[in-house]
């Protein structure tokens, strides 16, 4: 009994050990793969504990994953890379880095060099300082366009704002540390990494979310994956993050609503068709009122038997859902360098 419980005795030490996981999703960054394991290496070389970076492979077309693999060969770091099937999308990747991530912090940054590494040592004593959940960066001096970038994100960012509550300068900036307690309670889908702190705020108070300032460099390899369709999609997004604060655990509310208000808007409409037939004595065959108030009234059963199936759904999501948004291919850690 003794020889079974050592073993796992020093593989619990070993996973308690790790403070920070650093996470970083990576897809077409051939380029940029190498400088950033090495900023990263030397940004962390005067954090005291322990730390490791989980590099997440997006399904690149390029040499971006082999490159990757030769860093697995320093023995100064503490390296995993993985390898998803194929492109899932940024959310996806970054959902599989925190699935994998054993630090009691998680850091999460872009691959395309544009995040600072050298922000995070200074991050993870801020969250620790001010008691926080979630610190996000804030690209107080952003080097992007300014049509195409800048225009397009302060909008989305006031909207974002506004909508969730959760008020912030950068909700884009993949540049975040985290409580890992805290954000494996949440879990990612479609592209809502933009909207990490709304999803946050779902299970802690907003008032234990807080940004800092971060430097932001300028693009030096490849192109960027975004473009202005982006604030469409935002748009799209924000009205399904809206929908999931609010109703995730009784969607039956919103469709009920919607239904009974419209169930009343064809009463009135045929109680006044009712008056105006048997007591004022005048033909309604033929007005379109009547169509108004019969299709309404159908659309509210519709609503309302809607809100019911959703509440059904919903309690079975609640009780069976343990599906991911990505599948991995391959798991490179230095162990398997040598092979």
């Amino acid at each position: 009994m003794n020889h079974t419980e050592e073993p796992m005795t020093a593989l619990a030490d070993t996973i308690e050990a790790i403070e920070l996981s650093v996470v970083v999703p990576v897809f077409n960054e051939e380029d940029s793969v190498g400088p950033l394991v090495a900023r990263i290496r030397d940004a962390m070389t005067a954090f005291s504990q322990s730390w490791e970076l989980i590099l997440v492979d997006d399904g690149s077309t390029d040499r971006t994953l082999a490159n990757a693999r030769a860093e697995l060969f320093r023995p100064d770091l503490r390296l995993k890379i993985i390898e998803l099937q194929k492109n899932f999308g940024q959310t996806a990747a970054m959902q599989a880095g925190i699935d994998a991530a054993s630090g009691r912090l998680i850091a999460t940054l872009d691959g395309d060099l544009q995040n600072d590494p050298a922000d995070i040592p200074r991050m993870v004593a801020a969250i620790e300082e001010r008691q926080l959940d979630l610190l996000v960066g804030w690209r107080k001096n952003r080097r992007d366009g300014l049509l195409l970038r800048k225009i397009p994100s302060w909008c989305a960012n006031r909207l974002i704002g506004k909508i969730t509550g959760v008020r912030l300068h950068d909700y884009g900036c993949s540049l975040k540390v985290y409580r890992a307690s805290i954000i494996k309670q949440v879990k990612l889908m479609g592209e809502m990494h933009r909207f990490i702190p709304a999803w946050v705020a779902g299970v802690v108070p907003s008032s234990r979310i807080g940004e800092m300032p971060v430097t932001h460099h300028a693009r030096h390899f490849g192109a960027s994956k975004y473009g202005i369709s982006r604030t469409f999609r935002v748009i799209l997004d924000l009205l399904a993050v809206l929908f999931f604060m609010r109703y995730k655990a009784r969607p039956g509310h919103f469709f009920g609503s919607i239904g009974l208000a419209t169930g009343g808007l064809s009463a009135l409409i045929l109680f006044y068709l009712a008056i105006d037939k048997f007591i004022l004595g005048n033909d309604i065959g033929t007005r379109p009122m009547l169509i108004v108030g019969v299709m309404l009234f159908l659309s509210s059963i519709q609503l309302i038997t809607t809100g019911i199936l959703s509440e059904m759904m919903a309690r079975a999501y609640f009780r069976d859902d343990e599906t991911t948004s990505y599948i991995v291919r391959q798991v490179f850690e230095q162990d398997q360098a040598d092979a």
